[in-house]
């Protein structure tokens, strides 16, 4: 065993408390797309290029529902780990929900927990989704879990396309260039020459 390995079998991982925060929002546009954006803008999120996660929740993490407004900050197209649920329709009369749900383990504390993401046209089947997903996550381990949480958002289509969104944010990351990337201008982001 190497020293570092050693190193790290007997100090135990200090973790830092994870602050996920989430938020909803929903949006029209002429598109689809541009529905989605007003969404993402309603939700606080619009500036970001979304990494979407799966769904286990860290140790030691908090999850705290938040206005758009209070969403996690970081600068114009960096990247924000997320778990989010989206839906749109362009189908008057339709409805688009969409939910984030969360249980945490209660076997031990501060052991975290688990996210799921649905969407669908109306509010009972997102609820009913999120609610039989968790339990069936749940029940395929052997560790307890407390109540479900969630959060839902809805849009009603009237005369242009609607998006709903719900977002989960565990963290933002600037983008780095590394020597051997080269730009579009052929420059590389290092000290060495493009080729």
């Amino acid at each position: 065993m190497t020293e570092l390995q050693l190193l790290h079998a007997v100090m135990p991982r200090q973790r830092t408390q994870l602050g996920i925060r989430v938020s909803s929002g929903s949006g029209a546009g002429k598109t689809p797309l541009s529905a989605f954006d007003a969404a993402l803008r309603a939700a606080g999120v619009e500036n970001f290029n979304l990494v979407r996660l799966s769904s286990v929740i860290p140790p030691h993490s908090e999850v705290r529902e938040v206005a758009g407004s209070d969403q996690l900050r970081g600068e114009w197209g960096d990247r924000l780990y997320c778990v989010y649920a989206e839906q749109r329709t362009d189908i008057p009369g339709d409805e688009a929900w969409s939910g984030v749900g969360w249980i945490f383990r209660d076997d031990e504390p501060h052991a975290g927990g688990l996210f799921v993401e649905h969407e669908g046209a109306s509010r009972e089947f997102v609820q009913r989704a999120i609610t039989d997903s968790l339990a069936d996550l749940a029940a395929g381990r052997p560790e307890s879990f407390g109540p479900v949480r969630m959060q839902l958002a809805s849009a009603i289509c009237v005369d242009q396309p609607v998006c709903s969104i719900v977002v989960a944010s565990f963290e933002t990351q600037p983008w780095s260039r590394r020597p051997h990337q080269v730009s579009l201008t052929g420059r590389t982001g290092g000290h060495g020459r493009s080729t």
